[in-house]
């Protein structure tokens, strides 16, 4: 017995891990169950695996050398999921892009991933029609999913057997995946396969994904990886029901007649839901996760006056989409409601898949978990990224000290989870004084007649910098400036509260996140804004 803890079998039994794996799984267990829905169109699993057999042995067909990358534009219709398994059954790295992007973005991220092959969408086409796509072979997807369209003719093309794989190593690149760049061009963030097949597991282990899921496509499939649903939902079996455009009703139809047990989205998404003309009390539960941006406890508590089940998470694309959840304890069912919103609003902790996040000082020391002393939310795991794709000097600044630093402030709770405060650019220093704007709009989002808000420092003569709420109102409601003011001040310190409110749509990126920069850049321009 001795000699055999010195023998090592692993070469022998161990197979790499891929979430590719959940697809071929699926299919070999459940080939006739539902796999995908895209109005009419229904696809089996084992109709699914053809498909991606097909996409995988057609791009060997045309070309594709082991990680050579591939870039889908596409919303969330059948040809991206199936992305998501075939470029890498392929020995491809796929790089999902924003459809939301103006051209010379989409340029910017082709040119730098050295993307060799471009699926687009055909509503998407005239976004890359003034591009120089010399070098590239490029599909166009009319999401038919008949002949003709040339995406279904690629498709035929293919084999419908399975191609050799390549994979030889778990921590091979997967994905790239590139972040907003609101401060710069964006980052590619390098996701490998052992890391999208764990946070994946993670994802279905949080939400209670089970082999009845019927999962809505609400969120992008190219932010993050659909947070790794994508995989996910394959593992148990689930049925995908793509969704290519996200509007409120069209969610709850879906809800009613597709028997949707899941859906994921940014704060903003839920709201629009539960301000929907159709919205009503659930007939059974619906998990729905919650990230993106810090969610009101407000928002929280309508979510489960409805009947949904709310699990708030929290994430970044370095850590293949949310890393800690606020789990809940059965304990905090006696509360008040406005209590269990209030705890429920948290950050929490990491997925058990993952290490726990710590909130720091700048010298890298645990602040204390008193609720109140502020730091910066460092992270590290399995599902921390293996950096950002040419980018070096980056990769070194962002994971230095062997943990992800993740630009977020928050305090530390004496229960061990965490709370966001604020992104360190958005931190309002007003007299001296520390501002969390999270904490100001979570205040406006408690007014009767508000939709949404977000809050942004402006300059101010005498405090350097103050307050100012950007707020769009409920339909049919109404709302003074001095109104929201005076409500701000029943609820929070008086210097806490807005200067000033203005009542307008917020700018939002692809995913539902207030892009803060566009209203921030408008109340500076022509001064300097302290970043600190």
């Amino acid at each position: 017995m001795s000699e055999l803890r010195h023998l090592d079998f692993r070469h022998v039994y161990r197979t790499e891990l891929t979430p590719v794996s959940f697809l071929t799984r699926s299919a070999y267990v459940f080939p006739a169950k539902t796999a995908v829905v895209h109005g009419a169109r229904r696809y089996t699993y084992a109709q699914l695996e053809e498909r991606v057999h097909r996409l995988a042995s057609g791009l060997r067909r045309a070309g594709l050398e082991k990680l050579d990358r591939v870039a889908f534009l596409c919303p969330n219709i059948p040809a991206m999921l199936e992305a998501h398994y075939g470029v890498p059954a392929a020995g491809g790295v796929l790089v999902a892009i924003n459809i939301r992007l103006n051209g010379e973005e989409i340029g910017y991220i082709l040119r730098h991933s050295g993307a060799k092959f471009l699926f687009v969408d055909a509503e998407f086409e005239p976004s890359v029609k003034p591009l120089d796509l010399a070098g590239l072979t490029v599909v166009r997807v009319d999401d038919t999913g008949a002949a003709g369209d040339p995406y279904e003719d690629f498709l035929a093309a293919g084999s419908p057997a399975p191609v050799e794989s390549w994979l030889k190593d778990e921590e091979e690149l997967l994905a790239i995946n590139y972040t907003s760049g609101t401060t710069g061009r964006p980052k590619g963030v390098m996701y490998s396969h052992r890391g999208a097949w764990v946070n994946a597991i993670g994802e279905v282990l949080e939400t209670a994904m089970s082999f009845d899921a019927r999962y809505l496509w609400t969120l992008p499939m190219f932010h993050c990886n659909g947070w790794c649903f994508t995989w996910g939902v394959t593992a148990v079996g689930g049925t995908h029901v793509c969704l290519r455009k996200v509007e409120s009703a069209r969610i709850w139809d879906m809800i009613d007649t597709e028997g949707i047990t899941h859906y994921n989205g940014a704060p903003t998404v839920h709201i629009g839901v539960i301000n929907d003309p159709k919205a009503h009390t659930l007939a059974r539960p619906v998990t729905v996760t919650v990230a993106g941006a810090p969610p009101s406890p407000t928002l929280l508590a309508r979510l489960k006056e409805l009947g949904f089940r709310p699990v708030h998470v929290y994430g970044l694309t370095e850590t293949y989409g949310p890393h800690t959840v606020c789990a809940w304890h059965e304990e905090w069912n006696a509360l008040p409601n406005d209590e269990q919103a209030r705890l429920a609003a948290r950050q929490g902790q990491g997925y058990a898949l993952f290490d726990l996040v710590r909130v720091v000082d700048p010298g890298m020391k645990d602040v204390p978990k008193d609720a109140q002393t502020l730091g910066e939310v460092v992270m590290r795991g399995n599902n921390a990224a293996m950096g950002y794709f040419e980018q070096r000097e980056a990769t070194a600044e962002a994971f230095r000290g062997g943990w992800f630093h993740s630009g977020d402030i928050a305090v530390w709770h004496p229960d061990g989870y965490i709370e966001l405060r604020d992104r360190k650019k958005d931190i309002i220093i007003s007299g001296g004084e520390n501002i969390s704007t999270i904490e100001v709009e979570q205040t406006v989002a408690k007014h009767p007649a508000v939709l949404e808000c977000a809050v942004v420092a402006v300059p101010d003569e005498k405090w350097g910098e103050r307050p100012k709420a950007f707020v769009t109102l409920k339909p049919g409601r109404k709302a003074t400036e001095q109104e929201v003011i005076e409500f701000c001040r029943q609820h929070i310190a008086h210097f806490k509260c807005p200067a000033a409110v203005e009542f307008c749509d917020l700018p939002k990126t692809s995913t539902g996140k207030v892009q803060k920069f566009v209203l921030r850049d408008k109340e500076w321009k022509g001064r300097e804004k302290r970043i600190n």
